[in-house]
């Protein structure tokens, strides 16, 4: 059966993003829109367009034309919001980079998104000018402050310097991209995510209808701007609401506390680990959080227990979503009335979606309460795969389901739980680690004949990843952790190596990972 949310539908209007997200910046005049969190420097809203202007002109004036992209290797800041609506503004494509990737993976996305220009920070600029070079881009922009040492590379500031005017670039919604990020999908390496304006639009309209915030509210944007979930979720749905939203560059417990208490912080975008430290750490008991009113909480499933822990110790709601990045990210939410929230859920599917339960041998939709992988129908599911047309065709079937690797069921009331993943990637404190680029990474060891990465479950990172290794030389465990951490980004280290004598296959040389994931249960049950 096809399953719907109890939601009425929503129109959905074909516009460019930056359209539908200040539509009613100007009417808002001095309210804060952006507030950094640590220097406590505002963007108002009646700043916001004008600067967006500004840049995109400064842009143009370098010959930025539609569909060229733009890399973003940023911490959270408010010229974030400033960089990609400049250039979603002129047709282009934003690119959004994991600024804790290494100088090769760094290259490696921007070769493959093939991107003009990149703007960073300080703190990364060594390795994005090197990464800058392998991928050929012509200028790299950082985002400065007075004082700040360049270069070489242009100040971002200076993009404000011009008069604001360009053409209007005609753009088609449904057609043309405005966001490129990357992620690993179902399997294999990270690919890049074409999402059109219309998908983001689609999508912030859904959260409309799933009554998510209001213009009262006041946001904190400690999720990664460069993942899916804090770009549109927290800063494109916050700023086209009315919002304040206060951006916090990276997450430690007692100044992220610091800033919910100070802004009065009412709703929270969170992730399962930092729920885990809002219910069990003791320095939660020094902060006046009473503002707070809900935590939505997606990226990786939240417990019931957990849930329970965090309303009880911090008088707040608590909701649930889930979503990819495939899907802009929303499909399921939680319903905004408290009374018919069940624990452990992801909810129920966002207006507009339609979501069904297919059994992973047969391909047959089933009905409540059978297990079977999660797959979603909706204006919010992306264009495909850039570059990866097999890719796109093993994702979305001919009918545009989205099959989403997730195991998944939904009870009688229509409500889903996420049980496990027929997909291989692990979610380390709801970052994604594929598998087989750690695999991959480990057979360029001298040392090693095979290899084989699964996901273990972690209390406070919910999984980390656990080598298995051939060798065919001399090494020890330490030494091939620390040879793979010195060449991936911090998320995607290996946490745990065990060696074995062979790495488990099919007939056809597919490595059999849920073999291991279920010798690895059973030896957790001894």
């Amino acid at each position: 059966m096809i399953f719907r949310g109890p939601f009425p539908q929503v129109d959905i209007p074909e516009i460019p993003v930056t359209t539908f997200v200040l539509q009613r910046a100007a009417e808002r005049g001095d309210k804060p829109a952006l507030i950094d969190g640590p220097s406590g420097r505002i963007i108002k809203y009646s700043e916001l367009a004008d600067r967006i202007s500004r840049v995109a002109a400064s842009l143009w004036k370098r010959g930025f034309k539609k569909g060229e992209v733009f890399g973003i290797l940023s911490p959270n800041l408010p010229e974030y919001a400033i960089a990609f609506h400049a250039v979603a503004s002129l047709g282009g494509i934003n690119s959004p980079v994991n600024p804790l990737y290494t100088e090769q993976e760094i290259a490696h996305q921007l070769k493959d998104a093939g991107a003009r220009f990149l703007v960073t920070v300080p703190q990364f600029l060594e390795k994005a000018k090197a990464a800058a070079r392998e991928a050929d881009i012509e200028e790299l922009f950082i985002f400065d402050e007075p004082g700040d040492e360049l270069d070489g590379a242009t100040p971002f500031s200076s993009l404000l310097e011009s008069d604001g005017h360009y053409p209007e670039v005609p753009i088609n919604a449904r057609e043309d991209l405005v966001a490129l990020p990357y992620s690993s999908g179902t399997t294999g390496l990270a690919k890049g995510v074409m999402l059109t304006h219309y998908n983001l639009v689609a999508n912030m309209r859904q959260m409309e209808g799933l009554d998510y915030f209001t213009e009262s509210d006041t946001l904190i944007c400690v999720l990664p701007l460069f993942h899916i979930y804090g770009l549109v979720v927290v800063l494109n749905m916050g700023l086209s609401q009315g919002s304040t939203i206060v951006t916090v560059p990276r997450f430690e417990l007692e100044p992220f506390l610091k800033l919910v208490q100070d802004h009065g912080v009412t709703l929270a975008h969170l992730v399962p680990p930092i729920v885990l430290l809002l219910s069990k750490s003791p320095v939660v008991d020094s902060y006046d959080l009473s503002k707070l009113q809900t935590i939505f909480c997606g990226a990786a499933p939240l417990d019931e227990h957990l849930t329970r822990a965090c309303m009880k110790r911090l008088d707040c709601d608590v909701r649930q979503g889930y979503g990819m990045t495939e899907t802009s990210p929303v499909t399921h939410s939680s319903p905004a009335d408290p009374s018919q929230v069940r624990f452990g859920s992801v909810g129920v599917p966002a207006p507009n979606t339609e979501c069904r339960i297919v059994d992973l041998e047969t391909g047959e939709t089933l009905g409540h309460n059978k297990e079977g992988e999660v797959c979603v129908r909706g204006p919010q599911v992306m264009k495909g795969y850039l570059n990866r047309p097999e890719a796109t065709a093993a994702t979305i079937d001919s009918e545009g389901w989205l099959h989403t690797g997730d195991i998944g069921y939904a009870d009688d009331g229509g409500h889903f739980f996420i049980v496990d993943r027929a997909k291989e990637l692990i979610k380390y404190k709801g970052f994604q680690v594929p598998p087989a680029e750690l695999e991959a990474l480990l057979l360029t060891h001298a040392a090693v004949a095979d290899a084989a990465v699964i996901p273990c479950q972690d209390d406070e990172a919910g999984e980390i990843p656990k080598a298995f290794v051939v060798l065919k030389g001399e090494a020890t465990a330490e030494e091939l952790m620390d040879f793979v951490a010195a060449r991936v980004a911090p998320h995607k280290k290996i946490r745990l190596l065990e060696f074995i004598d062979k790495i488990p296959k099919s007939p056809s040389g597919k490595i059999l990972r849920r073999v291991l994931v279920q010798q690895e249960r059973e030896r957790k049950k001894e």
